[in-house]
């Protein structure tokens, strides 16, 4: 399993017009070889920012990666120079392999 994980520092008081870019975007995710799940968490909030995390799940590293080779990431990512007034920096990836992983009982 690959966690990919990308951290956004917010603009304060811009955190519903980034919420909504999120919840407002064409997702092609679920038809990718690999995919597994996606969410999109809100941290703290600071003084000169909010943080949220997207974290999307993926079977391994090589699907991820593939995704970010394709055209659906192409897709995706498009409109992604509209909305960077939100962000006080680039958003900061983080890649991770799972190294032990535990579910619940049904």
């Amino acid at each position: 399993m690959f966690i990919a994980m990308n951290r956004f520092r917010i603009v304060p008081g811009r955190e519903a017009e980034f919420e909504q870019v999120w919840r407002g975007r064409e997702s092609r995710l679920g038809d990718v070889p690999g995919f597994r799940a996606f969410s999109l968490l809100q941290g703290p909030r600071a003084e000169d920012h909010s943080l949220y995390v997207s974290h999307s799940v993926w079977a391994d590293e090589a699907s991820f990666r593939d995704w970010t080779r394709s055209e659906a990431f192409r897709a995706a990512h498009r409109d992604a120079a509209d909305t960077r007034g939100l962000y006080l920096e680039a958003p900061r990836f983080e890649g991770f392999a799972a190294v032990l992983s535990e579910t619940a009982k049904a």
